[in-house]
């Protein structure tokens, strides 16, 4: 009974660990209310009392914070940007090394072209997407980026839905090309066949 204690025990710390690694607030709410549970009846067992209490606030404060996230009205909106916005290099110099992390061959070559999109999540953007409306109706994605914070599918499924802007612009089919297999996992999640 001993090791499945102590397994009980560091499980319920590399869980608080791994937590506190997460870029997604949701992920880290996620993971740390698991490993506070952990140690929650890891007090429990040993009876160190002090531990189950600490934890129970924990778990408490987690469940209070995921009650926010799911619960909160967001507001999304959409915001074209020309290709020489100032704004638009900025914001691709600065996550460049994330871009290259999902899309390794992505680069900016502006286009007159080009949709240029940003999705402004609670008036953060939180997200860009570019690609190139073809004749056929069509529309080629060269990039679909959210910043890290933001990555819960929200913007995503925002964006996706919004069927009436791009056939404002003609567009009646989004292709896209997955680029690795985190991409093509989001791609799929997302619809894409």
């Amino acid at each position: 009974m001993q090791i499945y204690l102590e397994l009980l025990g560091y499980l319920a710390s590399v869980l608080v660990a791994i937590s506190l690694m997460m870029s997604s607030v949701l992920k880290l709410r996620l993971i740390n209310l698991a490993g506070a549970i952990a140690f929650f009846i890891y007090g429990l067992l040993i009876g160190a009392y002090p531990i189950a209490a600490v934890n129970a606030v924990i778990i408490v404060v987690n469940l209070y914070f995921l009650y926010r996230i799911f619960s909160s009205k967001e507001y999304f909106k959409l915001l074209e940007v020309s290709s020489g916005s100032a704004y638009l290099q900025y914001f691709l110099d600065f996550y460049k090394a994330e871009i290259e992390k999902f899309i390794p061959d992505y680069r900016f070559a502006p286009s007159e072209k080009q949709l240029i999109i940003f999705i402004l999540r609670d008036m953060v953007p939180a997200g860009l997407f570019i690609g190139e409306p073809q004749e056929n109706g069509e529309f080629h994605v060269f990039l679909d980026f959210v910043i890290p914070s933001y990555r819960d599918f929200k913007i995503g499924n925002y964006l996706y839905d919004q069927s009436y802007f791009f056939q404002q612009h003609g567009i009646r089919k989004l292709m896209s090309t997955p680029h690795n297999n985190v991409h093509a996992s989001y791609l799929k999640r997302m619809g894409f066949q």
